[in-house]
């Protein structure tokens, strides 16, 4: 009403609320402009991945999984996980690898992290009653990928197994074998461990059979052979079905983890 009071309002209120404002609007537009660009981001990255893998579960079996995957030549970029918990995925980032956070038993969060698109799923939660829902769900959205679950006991590997799993690992079972080897023979349990690291020592790996091997036996070959990947099927090095390794056979061999002067690797043979 006073002349002071409308001078108060000009100078001071007036531009306060112009100022507030200007303030609201640039934060809005940030923030849309920020959610636009990561979901252009975010759909980008999905339209150009493909036959990558999907780590499901980033606890101690997911980060040993990735460990060893990243020891095998497999680029960080074609890594992706996917974890409900935040710290985890953050982890992941900071490993450098891509974060989907969620629940891996859902259509969608899956389809963020690009399954249907994915070569390997390797899914290793914490119950193995989680490990079947996202088995199914993993296999309804993508028929053609492998599929790599874990599970804590056997009697669930044959439920996991006709949930369309490839290979099924069972965790406990196989601790157990081992405390059992290192009970009875601690030798050979140092063995075993060894050939489970990565980067050192002994290591298993499969590999395509060289233009030079065509012809010859399993036992003709530098590197002991366990067996031969033949007609996508296993067959044991020690099978008369075996005979001659062909241009199309692979074999699973045991080698030095480290390349060494008298055990050279052939590292663009390698699977």
């Amino acid at each position: 009403v006073t002349d002071t009071a409308r001078l108060v309002n000009v100078v001071v209120i007036t531009p306060l609320r112009i100022l507030f404002l200007i303030v609201l609007v640039g934060t809005t537009l940030e923030a849309l402009t920020f959610r636009s660009r990561e979901a252009w981001r975010r759909d980008r990255w999905r339209n150009s991945v493909e036959n990558h893998y999907v780590m499901i579960g980033y606890g101690v079996k997911g980060r040993s999984a990735v460990s060893t995957l990243i020891a095998n030549d497999i680029p960080r970029s074609k890594i992706v996980v996917v974890d409900p918990v935040q710290n985890n995925i953050a982890e992941a980032n900071e490993d450098g690898l891509v974060g989907v956070v969620g629940d891996a038993t859902r259509s969608e969060v899956l389809r963020r992290a690009g399954v249907e698109r994915a070569a390997t799923v390797v899914i290793a939660p914490e119950r193995d009653d989680t490990a079947v829902l996202v088995t199914l769900t993993a296999r309804s959205l993508n028929p053609e990928a492998t599929i790599i679950v874990s599970v804590r006991e056997e009697e669930n590997a044959a439920i996991i197994k006709h949930s369309g799993a490839n290979s099924v690992i069972t965790s406990s079972d196989s601790v157990g074998r081992l405390l059992g080897m290192a009970a009875v023979s601690p030798n050979l349990s140092g063995v075993l461990e060894d050939l489970l690291s990565s980067g050192e020592g002994l290591e298993v790996a499969q590999r395509r059979v060289l233009p030079r091997e065509e012809g010859r036996t399993p036992w003709q070959l530098d590197e002991p052979v366990l067996a031969v990947v033949r007609d996508e099927k296993v067959v044991p090095y020690y099978s008369p079905a075996v005979g001659h390794l062909v241009r199309e056979d692979r074999v699973i061999v045991v080698r030095p983890a480290e390349e060494l002067l008298w055990a050279k690797k052939v590292a663009p043979e390698d699977d």
